[in-house]
């Protein structure tokens, strides 16, 4: 009973803040008259050069996610080193934004509670959008392309192709074994993730890519592609000139050498607290792709078709370690035998010159 008593005394806390939330999400609407069934949102940013960009709901957005450790960071990177993009570091606070909606969506209760209350999903979803646009608008520099990485954002994909409908995603894929191994190698700490267990984290993995590649299904291929972390790397050129043609940006030799780009006025801006900023000031290399084997539990990987179904679907073998991922491009050689001989230098500033 004292523990329905403090369930119940939560839920009303979270329905208040969530209430408190849309009032104060609703003054960043531009309203276009009183009962007006469709809100506008604009967000107006201007360049340190003077240029002013102007963003809206219609503007085309770049949402680039995938389950953690999955090359989201890399792949961020070097999208930034392409002087039309804008992409930035982790907001954090997008993913809770989302994870607070779909709550909303699966309370029924709660959202007949607000509609008494006059909060109707229209409201809801105006009031999301116009918080998403302002966050991912004042992040960083304005661009033409405008991208936000946050890796759960893809488990809303379908809903953000809803409220941006211009907006298009790319889904981040790596054999989970490598992921998971970068979890527990490096304590990425993940919610719901045991990261004393490669089972727990392995079955974790497929349930959470199972859930993006749905989404990513749904919003289609036309808005939606998934891209193999393991061809990013190997072949850098050909999988960065497939995924600009998707976005429809023309090719820049620079996003083959993000790297060159880090610290620099409209370049790659990194953060010092996010786990991949160690590995992403290096050039494309071939050090993580196979850090894993050898490390799984031999009764984990006995299982792992079992533990793990979605290796399989995404066309890894769970019974290889490791598999055989195809072959490197020349450049990412010298890369990485650079590397390895230590003749790597790290940029001196992380952030971007103003």
């Amino acid at each position: 009973m004292r523990l329905s008593a403090r369930r119940g005394a939560l839920a009303l806390l979270c329905l208040i803040g969530v209430y408190n939330l849309v009032r104060l999400l609703e003054q960043l609407l531009a309203c276009q008259g009183k009962g007006a069934r469709h809100r506008s949102v604009s967000v107006l940013v201007q360049h340190r050069n003077g240029t002013e960009y102007r963003y809206t709901q219609e503007t085309p957005l770049v949402f680039v996610g995938g389950v953690p450790r999955s090359g989201t960071t890399l792949m961020r990177a070097m999208l930034d080193a392409h002087p039309a993009i804008r992409c930035g570091e982790e907001t954090r606070v997008i993913p809770r934004l989302l994870a607070l909606r779909q709550g909303l969506a699966r309370d029924s209760e709660g959202r007949q509670q607000l509609e008494e209350e006059g909060v109707s999903q229209e409201i809801l979803d105006s009031a999301f959008t116009a918080f998403l646009l302002e966050v991912i608008s004042r992040h960083g520099e304005p661009a033409s392309l405008l991208c936000n990485k946050d890796p759960f954002t893809l488990k809303s994909a379908i809903y953000l192709s809803q409220i941006f409908p211009k907006s298009q995603f790319l889904l981040m894929v790596r054999d989970g074994r490598a992921s998971v191994h970068s979890m527990i190698s490096r304590r990425v700490t993940i919610a719901g993730f045991d990261l004393t267990s490669y089972r727990d984290c392995l079955t974790k993995w497929s349930r959470a890519i199972e859930s993006m590649v749905f989404q990513c299904t749904v919003v289609g291929s036309k808005r939606c592609l998934m891209v193999h972390y393991e061809d990013l790397v190997l072949q850098p050129r050909t999988t960065m000139q497939n995924v600009l043609r998707f976005l429809g940006v023309s090719w820049h030799e620079g996003v083959l050498h993000h790297e060159e780009a880090i610290g620099q006025p409209g370049g790659v801006s990194l953060s010092r607290i996010e786990r991949s900023t160690d590995q992403v000031i290096k050039p494309v290399n071939l050090e993580a792709l196979t850090r894993w084997v050898g490390h799984i539990p031999a009764d984990v990987l006995e299982d792992m078709g079992l533990i793990a179904p979605m290796l399989s679907r995404l066309g890894y073998d769970p019974n290889a370690n490791p598999p055989d991922y195809g072959q490197p491009d020349p450049e990412v050689l010298k890369n990485t035998e650079k590397i390895l001989r230590g003749d790597f230098k790290a940029p001196t500033h992380l952030k971007r010159e103003a």
